[in-house]
């Protein structure tokens, strides 16, 4: 499968760094260039580090985030000030500490009925960011971790036929293997027509899933979203993840 990247680093924290460096350098390239940049966080460990690096170079380099909307690739369906809850971790860590104004942040509502909030996500969605000629958002950039078992967003193995053969940009996830069971998720769909995709791979029990997701013959959930694009940046930890 040659439609990825992989970049290595021996640190989850080198793996922040720079995956934070390269992402002002986008979001400078989009305000060069008089346009907006329309980002999707993920949660997790590796995005606690990956926040405070963005904030900390955010700040050095003196990076305007004016002309980003934050957008998220999956919530769990908890209310914001939850713990569990992605939104907050980027509020905490990313939102806040930048001032993002609240007209660029477009959270998922978690605290909703999940087929309220996939709606009212789906009417957001379609206010902010281009779509393709076959109705896709066009995100600039999405970022992914990586679970265990090689879910990304809350697209998990398993998952019935709709969900990988579905077009809505959100998909209503109310069975997830992890708690909380009932999640809000972008779709493989959405994912396969972001402008870019990067994945950020970082910890020990990761090094299996990653090597057989590499794999022309893997079904996990990261390598749909290889298939279904032309390139993918992977950040990975290679000092745990031994490829």
């Amino acid at each position: 499968m040659a439609n990825y990247e992989l970049i290595p680093f021996s640190t989850a924290e080198e793996l922040s760094r720079a995956a934070a460096s390269a992402w002002l350098d986008e979001i400078e390239l989009a305000n060069r260039a008089g346009k907006t940049h329309c980002v999707a966080l993920s949660g997790g460990r590796i995005a606690q580090k990956f926040f405070t690096a963005t904030v900390e170079q955010g700040r050095a380099r003196t990076v305007s985030f004016a002309q980003v909307h934050f957008f998220w690739a999956d919530e769990r369906c908890v209310p914001p000030t939850d713990a569990e809850s992605n939104f907050k971790l980027a509020q905490e860590l990313l939102l806040a500490p930048l001032d993002i104004a609240d007209h660029q942040i477009h959270r998922l509502r978690g605290e909703w009925p999940s087929a309220e909030a996939f709606t009212a996500a789906i009417a957001e969605l379609a206010s902010i960011v281009p779509v393709n000629p076959a109705g896709q958002p066009m995100f600039d950039l999405i970022f992914l971790g990586l679970g265990e078992d090689g879910h990304v967003a809350s697209l998990f193995p398993g998952s019935p036929r709709e969900v990988t053969v579905g077009t809505a940009p959100f998909l209503a996830v109310n069975d997830s293997p992890k708690p909380p069971p009932s999640r809000i998720s972008l779709s493989y769909s959405a994912l396969a027509a972001a402008g870019q995709v990067w994945v950020l791979a970082a910890g020990a029990g990761k090094e299996k899933v990653l090597r057989e997701s590499l794999t022309d013959q893997s079904v996990t959930p990261l390598a749909r979203v290889l298939r279904s694009r032309r390139h993918t940046k992977i950040f990975a930890e290679t000092g745990k993840i031994n490829l």
